[in-house]
């Protein structure tokens, strides 16, 4: 049986001088952490307004239905435009051959109502494989 006064126990304390100076705690600055997160969320707020406003629900917004009747010199495109019932717009309207060229494009006036339907025969220079409305904006005086 050992006497419980010669065992010893690990103690956390070095010896005086043998690693240097040990330093003290600094206090916790909690207001740099609760400024930092708050301009971490700012920024973020930031970034999200301007994707919004780049990428949400736009003025003019086509949609293709569908596209049908194609040949080698052109192709037939039925789309919507949802926008101001009072506006007119004017689209851009291309197709693609099957090698990712332009074979076609052209600027179609779309009349006014929310829903605009609208078809048009886009002549083309070479056999589309697809059409496709890019983009809608105010009617453009030409």
């Amino acid at each position: 049986m050992t006497d419980p006064r010669n065992e010893t126990h690990a103690t956390s304390k070095y010896p005086p001088g043998r690693y240097g100076r040990r330093r003290e705690p600094q206090p916790r600055r909690r207001w740099l952490v609760f400024a930092l997160a708050g301009l971490v969320a700012l920024a973020g707020l930031a970034i999200a307004g301007r994707l919004y406003t780049q990428y949400g629900p736009q003025d003019y917004e086509p949609q293709v239905q569908r596209f049908y009747n194609v040949t080698d010199d052109g192709v037939t495109v039925e789309f919507v435009v949802r926008k101001d019932p009072d506006k007119r717009a004017t689209c851009s309207v291309r197709a693609r051959s099957a090698s990712g060229q332009e074979v076609g494009r052209a600027q179609v006036d779309v009349p006014p109502g929310a829903e605009a339907f609208v078809t048009y025969r886009l002549a083309t220079s070479d056999r589309p494989v697809t059409a496709e409305v890019p983009a809608c904006g105010p009617l453009q005086s030409r």
